[in-house]
């Protein structure tokens, strides 16, 4: 083996193909570009979004259809319907107050019962929300037979009208927001008086034991242009 027998793998290199060099060589005549047309042409390419005519899909996309609020909160809803019959089967009541409940219930002594209280962690225990992750918001379908103490992050104008007319409460939960400025931390704080600002005449301060002497008149009063004196002409001579 010497440095001329080495030759490259086989097929590992291959020679370019020469187009338009004569029928014998293979791609003579039309060079593999068929006959005519637009990519037989020197330059003719077509652009990738061509779709030969049609429509396109850049046109055929709806555009400018509304938007996607980013400031949108999205609730999980529970109808006031579906409270009231949980509430009426005594599933949400406390087991404290659903002995009371019971003890209320005795023919001897018929009152107006207890209202029961709602809130997110109970909706969720008993499958009414799904989750706790995100705002609770009651909505009015559905009729109420008993008073109902319900929390919730917001309710709609016809869910809270029929809490109330049962004799019910719809608190809404509120959050302290950390923006709100520390009214005590201000009253501690003293506010500095401002400093008496300097007369442009004002008397420079003098050393201990020596009286102030007077203020410069030249900075105290304005600056007058100065009177010229005009001497009075003098009597003629005889020469005149």
């Amino acid at each position: 083996m010497k440095l001329h027998d080495l030759r490259p793998a086989e097929g590992s290199r291959k020679p370019r193909t020469r187009v338009g060099r004569g029928i014998a060589a293979g791609k003579g005549k039309t060079a593999g570009r068929g006959t005519k047309g637009q990519k037989a042409r020197t330059g003719g390419t077509i652009q990738p979004w061509f779709e030969g005519g049609q429509t396109p899909i850049h046109i055929r996309v709806p555009k400018l259809r509304g938007f996607r609020n980013p400031f949108r909160v999205e609730y999980e809803i529970v109808n006031v319907g579906r409270i009231n019959d949980l509430a009426e089967t005594g599933i949400l009541d406390a087991p404290e107050l659903a002995a009371a409940a019971d003890a209320a219930k005795a023919p001897a002594k018929a009152g107006k019962p207890a209202p029961v209280t709602i809130t997110p962690d109970i909706l969720a225990a008993v499958g009414l929300v799904r989750s706790l992750d995100k705002p609770l918001k009651v909505l009015g379908h559905g009729d109420v037979t008993r008073p109902l103490f319900v929390v919730a992050d917001a309710f709609s104008k016809s869910a809270t009208a029929k809490i109330e007319s049962a004799g019910g409460t719809a608190h809404v939960l509120e959050f302290p927001s950390d923006a709100e400025p520390d009214d005590a931390a201000e009253s501690a704080t003293p506010i500095a008086a401002p400093a008496p600002a300097r007369r442009a005449g004002a008397e420079k301060a003098t050393r201990p034991g020596t009286p102030p002497g007077p203020a410069n008149p030249m900075r105290l009063q304005p600056s007058r242009p100065a009177q010229i004196q005009r001497r009075a002409p003098e009597p003629c001579s005889s020469r005149c």
